[in-house]
């Protein structure tokens, strides 16, 4: 099998193994607080154990960083943007799934210097896979994706703020108002790229960048056609000293979008909640 193959039969595994059963099925003591206002359960856990090692059997020689691994031992993301690393995020959206809702997804990434090479996006409930290899172009279920606008009216926005202080996320949402439609945020970023690239929102801004969070979702939406810098404008690099993300379905949105968002954003100093 390919690598991609390989990885995506991977998710797939633990996904049906670990994950599912424990959808709306979670007891009160398997659900545990890691930091301010960030759960984790015992899906989260088990499903990086497994993810772990699976990846590190593929002997592609590459480190391994997964979420809940970066939690007790925060020097795994001193070096993340060098070098050849796999990212793990074994249960994104862990908020919606330990609350028995949708979306959640699972995220692999290979990344060399901080560029991602590939990666792969599931979700769990209806199979998607969505999946991009840098320079060869992203499929969703093995089937070619390009993006397109949305075709609404005002450009349909979904704004990351709810990490922001609340003078400063009324001050970006007042300049949004006039210029984009809000929608309501996914809380996690594998179901949020998808939408970005498959023609269901124009426009995203996030605050917190983990490395695994946006990795497969960045080099998807570029491989798709659509564009995304952080908030000075930079090139997405993972585990790299940019601040903020603001992705767009096309370069013509992201000025767009840049243009009314970034200037009430730019200035923002973001707290330990950024990584």
């Amino acid at each position: 099998m390919s690598l991609h193959e390989e990885v995506s039969a991977l998710l797939r595994t633990v996904a049906a193994h670990v994950v599912l059963p424990r959808f709306r099925a979670l007891a009160g003591h398997e659900i545990a607080i890691k930091s301010a206002g960030e759960i984790v359960t015992i899906a989260d856990r088990e499903a990086e154990l497994r993810l772990h090692d699976g990846l590190a059997a593929l002997g592609v020689g590459a480190r391994i960083v997964g979420e809940e691994a970066a939690e007790r031992d925060p020097a795994l993301l001193d070096h993340v943007g060098n070098g050849l690393v796999w990212l793990i995020d074994p249960l994104d959206g862990t908020a919606n799934f330990a609350a028995g809702r949708e979306p959640f997804g699972m995220m692999i990434a290979l990344v060399e210097d901080g560029a991602p090479l590939a990666g792969w996006m599931l979700d769990p409930l209806s199979g998607r896979l969505c999946h991009a290899a840098r320079g060869e172009g992203a499929t969703c279920d093995g089937v070619p994706v390009h993006t397109r606008p949305t075709g609404a009216s005002r450009p349909r926005a979904a704004l990351g703020t709810h990490f922001l202080a609340p003078d400063r996320r009324a001050q970006v949402h007042a300049r949004a108002d006039h210029d984009l439609e809000i929608v309501a945020v996914p809380r996690c970023a594998a179901e949020s790229y998808p939408r970005l690239a498959l023609g269901t929102d124009d426009i995203a801004l996030f605050q917190r960048i983990l490395p695994w969070d946006h990795a497969a979702g960045a080099l998807f939406l570029t491989e798709a056609g659509g564009h995304i810098t952080h908030w000075d404008r930079s090139p997405y690099r993972a585990g790299g000293s940019g601040v903020g993300v603001l992705a767009a379905a096309s370069e013509t949105q992201w000025e767009r979008a840049a243009d009314i968002l970034l200037g009430s954003v730019a200035d923002i100093e973001l707290d330990s909640q950024t990584a």
